[in-house]
């Protein structure tokens, strides 16, 4: 089977179904690959490559793909998608003490990951420089999803977290600028005016992202829809807005669509479990539908003669221009060195990198097969050496967890004919609303907890009875109360049954 740029025949409703039969059953096969993935420690997106490439020319589907065009669009759309998703999870509480540090990695972390990652590629590897400046650019952007996809159940202080989370949502818009810029161009002759422009671009982006993100929440705030499913929809729509908007205005849409998506997600709008869920799935989805074109994009058999310079330049950019960038950046901010060590190596490059790859191909640059080859191994390898060692590397920095009570786990459903809310609430570990008593919570008037689910059994607690951790719990509350409810209960979880006379007044993220 051979797709390209030109069709062979026309396509009729049997070639449909068939497409849908493959595409069905990638998805399914890519789902269960989701567990593998979560019992081993790799990232995902190792997965879903594997997949396109055992699909691919050299695989058992003998699918030949090389529309470039094709993938780059593609990989466009599902990285606004993906930096949607990431923006609506982005808890303002966290990120925003770690604004400075995060856009500093962000801008000149990216130009002194570029400046070194390039040398070492036109000294070492022999490539000419502009070559050498577009995979320095490429492989500058950090990748969320690869993170914390390992670190999930980690928990590591808010620093780290929130720098980490912000970096990679701040650091795509200007990377793809210079990318652009080098791929159409080549080195530019006055830095100072590329410098001009990357930062002219983001102010765009960034003013329309958080004035559609600010204009979307108020009208979801104030305009009850006739359905709560089209909710999602439109939180979605409203984020891809933000992107059009800041491409339109010659702005960076990128940064568009993930601060206009940090802005509703932390909004409270209405029927805001559905909208997250229905973004995570897209989410899902997108880096899916990603990973398995650009693995099919991929010629394994031309990977042989690129897989030294890939290696060189990838321990080049993850044992210096990483580290230095840093160091460079987060130590004006007194970060400790076990951050920094931390974060140093967790720049793990995933999806980005590899798109960004398809630019110079589309662009027509000499020897720009080659720069997809490198990056493509680069990507692969040093995640499935980083991936997996992340945790190990927390634990040994004793970043593992903190010595700070741990946050409640609190989801909201609204009962909207009850004129009430439903709060699930999970206890987890380091909690300090372990041996509370449940009349030791203090809840407001017109909040209860109803039930209680402990070792997989349910159960309806009584006012002496005492939680533990691992519970969830489930509390009902009406309209007027329901925001008073979750501070309690987080002031609990952070200060114990004495938080209000302690002073601890649940200063936990949330929503």
């Amino acid at each position: 089977m051979r797709v390209s740029r030109g069709r062979e025949r026309p396509l009729t409703v049997h070639h449909l179904n068939q497409l849908l039969l493959v595409c069905s059953l990638v998805l399914l096969v890519a789902v269960a690959a989701v567990r593998i993935s979560s019992r081993s420690g790799l990232p995902s997106l190792l997965v879903y490559l594997g997949i396109g490439v055992l699909m691919g020319q050299d695989g058992i589907g003998d699918i030949h793909f090389d529309n470039t065009e094709l993938t780059q669009v593609i990989g466009y759309a599902a990285l606004v998608v993906i930096l949607a998703e990431g923006g609506l999870g982005t808890t303002w509480k966290e990120v925003r003490p770690a604004l400075p540090s995060a856009s500093a990695l962000a801008l000149v972390g990216v130009g002194v990951s570029v400046g070194v990652t390039a040398s070492a590629a036109h000294y070492l590897i022999g490539l000419e420089w502009r070559q050498a400046l577009i995979v320095g650019a490429v492989v500058s952007s950090t990748d969320a999803a690869a993170v914390f996809s390992v670190l999930r159940k980690i928990p590591l202080p808010a620093r780290v977290t929130g720098t980490l989370e912000a970096e990679s949502g701040f650091n795509d818009a200007p990377v793809v600028i210079l990318v652009v810029a080098f791929s159409t161009a080549g080195p530019v002759e006055h830095w100072y005016v590329l410098v001009g422009e990357i930062a002219l671009e983001l102010a765009i982006g960034a003013a329309i992202g958080l004035a559609v993100g600010w204009l979307g929440a108020w009208g979801l705030r104030h305009v009850a829809l006739p359905a709560s499913g089209l909710y999602p929809i439109a939180v979605m729509a409203i984020a891809v807005t933000a992107y059009a908007g800041g491409a339109l205005a010659h702005g960076s849409g990128f940064l568009g669509v993930y601060l206009a998506s940090m802005v509703m997600g932390n909004a409270k709008l209405p029927h805001w479990p559905a909208t997250r869920g229905f973004a995570d799935g897209l989410g899902w989805i997108a880096q899916i539908g990603m990973f398995v074109l650009l693995g099919l994009l991929v010629t394994p058999h031309e990977l042989g003669d690129d897989v030294v310079p890939a290696l060189v330049i990838g321990l080049v950019l993850t044992m210096v221009a990483r580290p230095l960038s840093v160091v460079l950046c987060l130590t004006p901010f007194r970060v400790p060195w076990q951050e920094q060590a931390l974060m140093s190596w967790a720049g793990l490059r995933g999806a980005v990198p590899i798109i960004l790859a398809t630019i110079p191909m589309v662009e027509g640059v000499d020897a720009s097969r080659r720069i997809f080859n490198i990056v493509f191994v680069l990507v692969v390898v040093y995640t499935l050496i980083q991936g997996p060692t992340l945790p190990w590397l927390a634990r040994q920095l004793h970043l593992g967890g903190s010595g700070e009570a741990a946050d409640l786990g609190i989801e909201s459903a609204p009962l909207e004919r009850l004129r009430g809310h439903l709060l699930s609430v999970a206890i987890p570990e380091g909690s300090k609303m372990h041996g509370v008593e449940v009349n030791e919570l203090r809840l407001p008037a017109g909040a209860a907890v109803t039930l209680v689910v402990r070792d997989g059994k349910s159960f309806v607690p009584l006012p002496t009875t005492v939680l533990r951790k691992g519970d969830e719990l489930l509390v009902v509350a009406t309209d007027p109360v329901r925001d008073a409810a979750e501070k309690r209960l987080r002031a609990v979880g952070h200060g114990g049954k004495l938080a209000g006379w302690l002073g601890a007044n649940g200063t936990g993220a949330g929503r």
